[in-house]
């Protein structure tokens, strides 16, 4: 059976980087699927500025239509941080014998010491690591000597093995962040064209980040 790939994130909103990423993955790396799961209680950031039902929906109308995306609102269920180790325990628990892939930036990836039982990921699931032009590859420290431990370019060992591989796949960058978006809105301006015109339209008829005509 095909690798399930999992994308975390906050998606305060999801916009097409993300989906973009997603889409390349799917494709590339042959998964069968690639399951959005929206961040519920993100222990690094604090608070997020849409609600849970709100990013909830903004992520299902962005990707109805795409055939291979999943959302899975398991985080916005489950109470407490939102941990993504015990987000893979569980997906590991529903898929005993799936290979499983967390996809992460190169940004993520480089910060993951910081992230809470980070050495346990490979226990449970591949990292897939999206690397995009001006970040490189760390070739020293705990996660250098982790990528030449568990690194593969081989997309044949994600299907192979169900865990314990770390792969680098190059994908398009877009120059897009939430951020971004946010502050466009708050400002006053049309975030037309940086994300599917449903999910504009989820930020309009909500008001989560400001006025916005939908129009």
């Amino acid at each position: 059976m095909k690798p399930i790939g999992v994308f975390g994130g906050t998606f305060d909103p999801i916009h097409y980087g993300h989906l973009r990423t997603a889409f390349e993955m799917l494709q590339a790396l042959r998964f069968d699927q690639v399951r959005f799961i929206p961040c519920g209680d993100p222990p690094h950031r604090g608070e997020t500025f849409a609600s849970a039902t709100e990013r909830l929906d903004m992520v299902r109308v962005a990707v109805a239509e795409q055939p291979g995306f999943v959302v899975d609102d398991r985080e916005l269920e489950r109470g407490g941080p939102s941990y993504s180790i015990d987000t893979l325990t569980t997906l590991r628990e529903e898929f005993p014998d799936r290979s499983l892939g967390l996809i992460v930036g190169m940004d993520a990836f480089l910060g993951l010491p910081r992230w809470h039982r980070w050495t346990e990921f490979l226990d449970v699931a591949h990292i897939i690591v999206a690397h995009r032009p001006g970040w490189r590859a760390p070739d020293i420290g705990p996660l250098g000597e982790l990528l030449v431990e568990c690194g593969t370019h081989r997309i044949s060992d994600l299907h192979e093995l169900t865990h314990g591989c770390i792969h680098i796949h190059a994908v398009t960058q877009l120059e897009i962040s939430s951020t971004e978006i946010r502050e466009l809105v708050e400002a006053g301006r049309d975030p037309r064209f940086l994300m599917p015109d449903a999910v504009r339209n989820v930020i309009a008829e909500s008001g989560c980040y400001g006025k916005l005509d939908a129009k």
